[in-house]
Order: structure tokens, then C-alpha cells, then sequence
């Protein structure tokens, strides 16, 4: 596996690149680059790829995952890119790959790999969408095939140095902030559409009637679940542990080294939702080859019970829809009943089992990627242990030394990383049953993705140039 880490590597020697900037970036040239890079998604998102038929339509979780639109340029959105991390980072856990990520040449390898990796999947996953008719088409002449591929595997490559771009030359992480464009959207377009679009607030309230005011009501209860995932996620955001540290070179002065609840931040939620979003996109070709080679157990072909897909390709029965994502379903009352009181049409699923199956898959999933992002990222006890000690500072009461500070704040970051992953999952999945718009997993994306962005706006000083972006947020 090393061997084959080398390889990408070298083959990212032949693609383009987003050179680091010679000279320090101002603030000001900071806010510009991302707001371009903003700008040039928001263009993408909204043009339909040239032989794509008008009637293409988005999924809000598919939206909200990955920064996508279905039959625009972005149609896989950060799809191949977050999955091209969660491959190097399960590859890694399991020892198959040996990189020291603390190491600047071993960690710049592991993201040349990753850029190969993203670009080979940009071309995978368009073409499975294309394919498997996710995607329809207005004809199905190979020529228009191969260019609607082509299409929305370059929107994604795109998209990859417009994370670059922004990483190097903006404000927070390209990725982070188109999550977040594609969340406002949805959520903006969905209020519109329950106050002017049909049976809503408007058309209830003309209408009349003695129960027109509280059916108006029932029919904002998706923005009210929506405001009630916000506060929530804003509450547990700015909730934090501190652990009383000092300076060698200071006696007396004991700061507090602050974790936060959420340690590992939104980034779990994110790789178990990119996840979960491959599981349906691949699983209908998996279940389709299965079903044409007639893998008997049996009398039973077993492909019936993998999956059962229908005629938008998109899974609705079988072991395999255990796993994806709750959508909502017409209105509240609506979208309630059918998480309470139906079944799925073939193997009689209650969904309230598709329910808890799926909220007990995210929460897992995103304790796995939670702990690989800890080890990758540098959060994790030893390597934390290590920066503190490298700034001279210490935990009162305990002897100076690497390996002491480690085995004291394990007792803290280990637990942390455990109960912060579980509790991102959990929230993420809960909040995605309430029917929110833009979904409970994107509202929590998007309240971390902003409150690490004002954390990043404080830092430098933007408010203080841009006064009225203080405003906003």
C-alpha cells in the first residue's frame, strides 16, 4: 500500500496546482478570494449540465452532504473529495498505510494522494449517476452520455481547487463553507415554498375557515424544528471543558486550556453522511449486479433482500435501506405518520426501525471517523501532549514530561473524542427525523461551519475592517 501511496503522489506531479502565496495575504485579499470562490459555486450550483433534461430534481440530503445540485455542474458537489479522505484515513487506521502525518513530507504526500484519489472518483461517481439514471437525460446517445460525465466530473475537480484556493488564500476551508452555501439555500427555498408554494401558509390563511391560523402554524413546524436544531447545536457549540495548565517560565499564572464539547467539531457527522450517501449511491448498481448473476441461497436470491430499488433508483426496501438517510414527506403530520405508522411495501419494514437503525449507524460511523480525524489532524492526547509541552506549559500538581502531560490529558481528549463524535451523530440524526429544512445534519454542519468561521473572522481582526459582517453574525 505504500508503493501505491508513491504512485499518486507522483502522478500529482502532472496536475495542476494552487501554489501557497509567496507573501503573507491581507485581510482584505483573504475576504475577496473567498467570496469569489463563494460566487463561482453559487454559478455552478445553478447551471444545468448541457445535455441534462430540465427535469432533473435535488434531494435535500444529497444537497446538503456533498454542496450539490442533481443535473447541475455540481452534481457530486465534495462527494469524491470527502470520500477520497475517508478511504486514506480508514487505510491508515487499519495500518495500511505507514505515514507520520506530523512529518511536512509525509503529510503532503498523503494529500497528493488524496487529490489523485478525488479526480479518479470525480469520473466514478458521475458516471454511476449518469448511468444508473440518476441523472436524466434528454437522450441516451453515447456522445450526450460522455459529455454529461465529463461535465459534472470537471464541475467536481473544480470544486477541489476552489477548496485550495480558499485554504490558502481565504478565510476557513472551501469545503466547510460551500456545505454551508448549499444548507442556506436549501433552508431559504424551503420557507419560501411553506409560505407562497401550494397548501402553504398563504393559501391556508386565504382559504379561511376557523382552523386556518393553526393549520398555517402546523404547516411552519418544519422552520420551528428548524430553529429549535439551531439553538440547540449554537448551545452545544459554545459549551467547553477547561483544564487548569501552567507556564514553567511563570509561576502563578494558570491559564485554561479550553476543549470543547464538540472537540472533533462537525467533521465525523460529514464523513459518516458522505458515507451513508455512497452506501444509496452504490448500492443500487451493487444490488442490480448482484440480482443479474442470481446468487442463490436457496431457493432465495439473495440480491432481494440487499436492496429493493425503484424507478428514480433510489433505495425503499431491503437490508441496505436500513441505512440511508430519513427524508421528509410532504408536510408535518404527514412526515410523522409515516415515521410512526407505515411500512416499507415489500418486507414490511415499520420505519420507525429504518429510524433507529439509522441514527444508531450515524452515531457509530461517526465515532470511527471521529477518532481517525483526532490521530490526522493533530488533536489527539500525544500530540496535543506534545504542543503543550513544546510552549513550556504544564498541568499543576504533575511532574513536567511528555509522556505524564499525555497520560493526564487522555484521561480527558480520550472520553472527549468518544462522547463529542457519539453526540454529533446522534444530534445530526435526530434532528434529520424532525423533518427540518435543510435537514437536521445540515444544520448542524452549518452552525459549526459558521462558529468556526467567526472564530477564524475574530482571529483576524476582520470585524474590525468590515464592521457590518459583525452585524450578521
Amino acid at each position: 500500500m505504500a508503493g501505491f501511496i508513491d504512485i499518486l503522489s507522483k502522478l500529482a506531479g502532472f496536475l495542476p496546482e494552487v501554489k501557497a502565496p509567496e507573501k503573507p495575504v491581507s485581510v482584505k485579499e483573504k475576504v475577496m478570494w473567498t467570496l469569489a470562490a463563494l460566487m463561482l459555486f453559487f454559478v455552478m450550483y445553478n447551471i444545468t449540465a448541457y445535455g441534462v433534461s430540465a427535469s432533473a430534481k435535488s434531494t435535500d440530503f444529497l444537497q446538503v452532504v456533498t454542496a450539490s445540485k442533481l443535473g447541475s455542474l455540481l452534481t457530486v458537489g465534495i462527494g469524491p473529495i470527502v470520500l477520497a479522505s475517508i478511504f486514506l484515513q480508514l487505510f491508515k487506521g487499519a495500518g495500511l498505510i505507514k505515514l507520520d502525518l506530523n512529518n511536512m513530507d509525509e503529510r503532503k504526500k498523503f494529500h497528493e494522494a488524496q487529490k489523485v484519489l478525488a479526480i479518479t472518483l470525480a469520473f466514478l461517481e458521475a458516471a454511476i449517476f449518469v448511468s444508473s439514471g440518476r441523472v436524466p437525460l434528454v437522450d441516451s446517445a453515447t456522445l450526450t452520455v460522455a459529455l454529461v460525465i465529463l461535465q459534472v466530473a470537471l464541475g467536481a475537480i473544480v470544486l477541489f481547487f476552489l477548496d485550495e484556493v480558499i485554504t490558502k488564500y481565504g478565510i476557513g476551508s472551501g469545503i466547510s463553507l460551500f456545505i454551508a452555501a448549499g444548507v442556506a439555500m436549501a433552508i431559504v427555498g424551503g420557507l419560501v415554498s411553506l409560505i407562497f408554494g401550494q397548501n402553504g401558509v398563504i393559501e391556508v390563511l386565504v382559504s379561511g375557515g376557523s382552523d386556518a391560523i393553526p393549520a398555517a402554524l402546523i404547516t411552519l413546524l418544519p422552520f420551528v424544528f428548524t430553529m429549535i436544531v439551531f439553538a440547540v447545536c449554537v448551545y452545544a457549540e459554545g459549551t467547553k471543558v477547561e483544564i487548569p495548565v501552567s507556564y514553567e517560565a511563570a509561576r502563578g499564572v494558570v491559564p485554561k486550556l479550553p476543549l470543547k464539547f464538540f472537540y472533533v467539531s462537525n467533521v465525523p457527522v460529514i464523513f459518516a453522511s458522505a458515507l451513508i450517501l455512497n452506501v444509496q449511491l452504490f448500492a443500487v448498481p451493487i444490488v442490480n449486479m448482484v440480482s443479474g448473476a442470481g446468487i442463490m441461497i436457496g431457493d432465495t436470491n439473495i440480491a432481494s433482500y440487499l436492496g429493493v430499488a425503484s424507478s428514480d433508483n433510489m433505495l425503499h426496501d431491503g437490508l441496505l435501506y436500513l441505512f440511508t438517510p430519513i427524508y421528509a414527506s410532504g408536510s408535518t403530520s404527514a412526515h410523522f405518520n409515516m415515521l410512526l405508522g407505515q411500512s416499507t411495501a415489500i418486507f414490511h419494514i415499520p420505519e420507525w426501525v429504518h429510524a433507529i437503525t439509522y441514527v444508531f449507524f450515524l452515531i457509530v460511523c461517526s465515532i470511527i471517523f471521529g477518532s481517525f480525524w483526532a490521530e490526522t489532524s493533530g488533536m489527539d492526547a500525544k500530540s496535543v501532549a506534545t504542543q503543550l509541552g513544546n510552549l513550556g506549559l504544564q498541568i499543576p500538581g504533575f511532574r513536567r514530561g511528555p509522556r505524564l502531560l499525555e497520560k493526564v490529558l487522555e484521561k480527558y481528549i480520550g472520553p472527549l473524542i468518544f462522547v463529542s463524535s457519539a453526540a454529533v451523530g446522534l444530534l445530526a440524526g435526530l434532528a434529520d427525523l424532525t423533518g427540518a429544512l435543510g435537514t437536521g445534519t445540515g444544520i448542524l454542519l452549518t452552525v459549526g461551519i459558521l462558529y468556526k468561521l467567526y472564530e477564524e473572522f475574530e482571529k483576524l481582526n476582520v470585524f474590525e475592517i468590515y464592521p457590518q459582517l459583525g452585524g450578521v453574525f
